[in-house]
């Protein structure tokens, strides 16, 4: 199993359930069709996401090359996300997540395989 953890001191100190989406077929097919997720997915690389068919409004946040926080958006279904030249990764998970989580912008996202 796939975990996160933030270095922010708000956030949890609970490892987070994480998908990677590491091919080009899982990261077109995101999370199209769900109707939620446990925990978050991390779509490497990419610098960009949309929300074009999908059910639930999500939490985005833009990593750059050292997984470092960039930018935590809201993004509602049916709507484009504008490319974050710098971005290297985007982590996504259910709206609200991220705040509970403590991914904000400087924070450090590290992710662990068990």
């Amino acid at each position: 199993m796939t975990t996160f953890t933030t270095n922010s001191p708000e956030g949890t100190s609970e490892p987070v359930p994480l998908e990677v989406a590491a091919t080009a077929r899982a990261r077109r097919r995101g999370l199209l069709g769900r109707s939620g997720i446990e925990g978050a997915l991390l779509l490497t690389p990419a610098n960009s996401v949309h929300t074009l068919g999908m059910r639930f409004a999500i939490d985005v946040a833009y990593l750059d090359r050292s997984s470092r926080v960039l930018a935590v958006r809201t993004m509602r279904p049916g709507r484009l996300g504008l490319p974050r030249p710098r971005a290297r990764q985007v982590l996504e998970a259910e709206a609200g997540s991220m705040e509970r989580w403590g991914v904000r912008r400087g924070a450090r996202i590290t992710v662990r395989q068990a």
